[in-house]
């Protein structure tokens, strides 16, 4: 796409977030944006900054070559706000929080909390629709843990997982016993206090999966094997009509390995042209594709417009989540 292209396109990624948080801001009686609660009509002023930040993101990610850097990147920048907006409300201002209360903040509780109350909550309601509107994208640009999870990754480019089958049975073991955990801590009528005590303990352990076998693999472990979100969604992604695809253009070069950090792409996966359970469209691998053999496909859409699409609404998403008071 031209560099006219480019920003015509970013035009309409700012314009769709200013869309939606103005309707927010107009229809919802509590204030879900941040600075409207601080500030009459503040949440204007956060609307426009937010405007122009999903402008600049769409115009850095839709460059050649800068998908990849810029992903992390924003992704880094959401994992900052949300812990500093947790600080504040813990120690500052209950108005950082979005009902006032806190809440663990520990993805697993996406799955477990309503398990555990045997009712759904806001939060199952908007993690679907997240999948059903982006796919795995949670997992890519979306969930605070993830981004630290992206980063320790990083830290070693050539890590190599030996035994992926045994990172496979994790996986589904963590999930079955999360489960299991809340149905049998609901029968006990275990208290809250004690329920929150082994919850910020299972988020404790993925903090010490995240900062030692993440970092020693290069590959993200806490999301690819402890996190039963992400086991979730490398099923539940297929609700959307995203894919990705390994064109028969492919040489084998196998430079897109190394850059992916969710273990979705080796020999075996390449040699089949078509990526592992674990992608999660985040792209990273594009780049560095010298016959262009990977892109994003979407029904009716040819491999450029499926990318922009995708582009789309994954930043239209990051930035509406980054304009709301959540916890």
């Amino acid at each position: 796409m031209t560099q006219k292209g480019n920003k015509i396109f970013s035009s309409i990624v700012a314009s769709a977030v200013i869309i939606v948080l103005a309707i927010i801001q107009l229809l919802v009686d509590q204030p879900l944006l941040l600075l409207e609660r601080f500030i009459t009509g503040g949440g204007w002023i956060q609307i426009s900054a937010l405007g122009a930040y999903s402008w600049f993101l769409a115009y850095r990610m839709s460059s050649p070559g800068e998908q990849a850097k810029w992903r992390v990147k924003s992704w880094t920048i959401f994992s900052i706000v949300f812990f500093s907006q947790l600080g504040l409300g813990m120690l500052v201002d209950s108005r950082f929080l979005m009902s006032g209360d806190l809440h663990l903040p520990v993805p697993m509780m996406i799955l477990a909390g309503p398990v555990y109350r045997m009712q759904i909550s806001f939060m199952p309601i908007l993690f679907l629709s997240t999948v059903v509107l982006s796919g795995p994208a949670w997992c890519s640009q979306l969930c605070y843990f993830g981004a630290l999870d992206a980063q320790a990754a990083k830290v070693r480019r050539k890590g190599i997982i030996k035994d992926k089958s045994a990172l496979k049975k994790l996986r589904f073991t963590v999930l079955v016993l999360v489960i299991a955990a809340a149905v049998f801590l609901r029968i006990l009528n275990v208290p809250v206090l004690y329920t929150t005590i082994l919850a910020a303990l299972f988020g404790i352990a993925g903090l010490l999966i995240i900062t030692g076998l993440s970092v020693k693999s290069g590959r993200m472990i806490h999301c690819i094997s402890y996190c039963p979100i992400g086991t979730l969604i490398a099923y539940l992604k297929f609700l959307n009509p995203f894919r990705f695809k390994i064109a028969s253009s492919c040489t084998s070069c196998y430079r897109c390995i190394p850059e992916c950090k969710y273990g979705a792409l080796d020999k075996e996966t390449i040699s089949k042209l078509k990526p592992g359970i674990n992608c999660t469209l985040c792209g990273d691998c594009i780049s560095v594709c010298k016959p262009g053999s990977l892109h994003y496909k979407f029904p009716g859409l040819n491999p450029v417009g499926s990318k922009f699409l995708y582009l789309g609404i994954t930043i239209s998403l990051h930035a509406i989540f980054m304009a709301m008071a959540r916890i």
